[in-house]
């Protein structure tokens, strides 16, 4: 008996035995090492940045204004803009740290998985917002007030408002919206009307398809509880009623008489089957594949996704500037 115990022993004390018994404990949150880069990347959501291109909108749909110094003028505002949206995401999974481990993909964000501190996420959001606000309000400050603006709206969801279904996803939109609006004061130039309903329609339907996957992975209110107000066929229906308005507000912007006199075109109409072609594809993935649950890796990674956005920049590059 004393034989099988000191072997046993000899077991635990052994490389496989010590990594076999530290594969069985889970690591503790908040008490995790020094964050590796690959961590912060993860914490700060760098491939989310994506989105804040959508600053540039303004910039790329007034060809008169285009210019070297307009153009690093909008760089270095999607750059507060990543900051500020990455304070965000820090303040988001600091608070839904609990309830993103019974996610079977969020449980392996760093706060969630117990790789990172918590007092190191929230000095790093903390830092990541002030120098945001800051390089706004040296960029300009009207740019600046609509950046605080979205800090503000933001912080508001993640306390409150995406518990309550149809408000979160409308502020999911308006968070688009403001990073167009903002995008223009940078650059003094008054957005189309048709561009912000447009950004609008398209992230309110992106929101929605990622509520309707929440609902096909059959997740439940201890994860978000927007979620009892929501259901597939709900969801399919607002689906349909987003889309159409979407499409006919795009149709419509190219066959303005005030818009295609403004671009220089009479054939941005070309580009509405690029829209067509983009917006089906996502209801495939919808719908059929069932993995609408992160828009942004879906457009970073989908190969038909990416060509009809690449399509449509470069034919309406194409309209716009030759």
């Amino acid at each position: 008996m004393v034989t099988r115990i000191a072997i046993e022993g000899k077991r635990q004390d052994s490389p496989a035995g010590r990594a076999v018994a530290a594969g069985s404990r889970p690591a503790s949150p908040g008490r995790a090492g020094a964050p590796s880069l690959q961590i912060l990347g993860a914490l700060l959501r760098v491939h989310q940045w994506v989105k804040n291109a959508f600053v540039a909108a303004p910039l790329f749909f007034t060809p008169g204004h285009l210019s070297w110094q307009a153009v690093l003028y909008v760089i270095a505002g999607i750059s507060c803009f990543c900051a500020v949206s990455s304070a965000i995401y820090v303040l988001n999974d600091f608070i839904d740290r609990e309830a993103d481990r019974l996610h079977p993909e969020k449980r392996h964000r760093p706060l969630a998985a117990g790789t990172l501190r918590a007092e190191t996420a929230a000095a790093t959001g903390l830092l990541l917002a002030v120098t945001g606000l800051l390089g706004g309000l040296v960029l300009s400050p009207p740019f600046a007030a609509v950046l605080a603006l979205y800090l503000l709206t933001n912080v508001a969801y993640c306390l409150w408002l995406k518990n309550v279904s149809i408000v979160d996803i409308i502020f999911i939109a308006i968070g688009f919206v403001l990073r167009v609006q903002a995008g223009a004061l940078l650059i003094a130039v008054k957005p189309s009307v048709w561009i912000l309903v447009c950004t609008g329609l398209l992230a309110l339907f992106l929101a929605i398809a990622k509520r309707r996957d929440d609902i096909v992975k059959v997740l439940d209110a201890s994860h978000r509880r927007s979620i009892n107000g929501y259901n597939k066929p709900f969801l399919d229906s607002a689906l349909t009623i987003v889309l159409g308005a979407l499409v006919v507000s795009y149709t419509i912007y190219t066959t303005d008489e005030a818009v295609m006199q403004r671009l220089g075109s009479d054939h941005l109409y070309l580009t509405v089957p690029f829209v067509l072609a983009g917006i089906l594809r996502y209801l495939q993935i919808t719908l059929v594949e069932h993995r609408s649950g992160s828009p942004t890796r879906i457009a970073l990674t989908d190969r038909f996704l990416s060509l009809t956005v690449l399509g449509w920049i470069g034919l309406f590059g194409v309209l716009m500037y030759l």
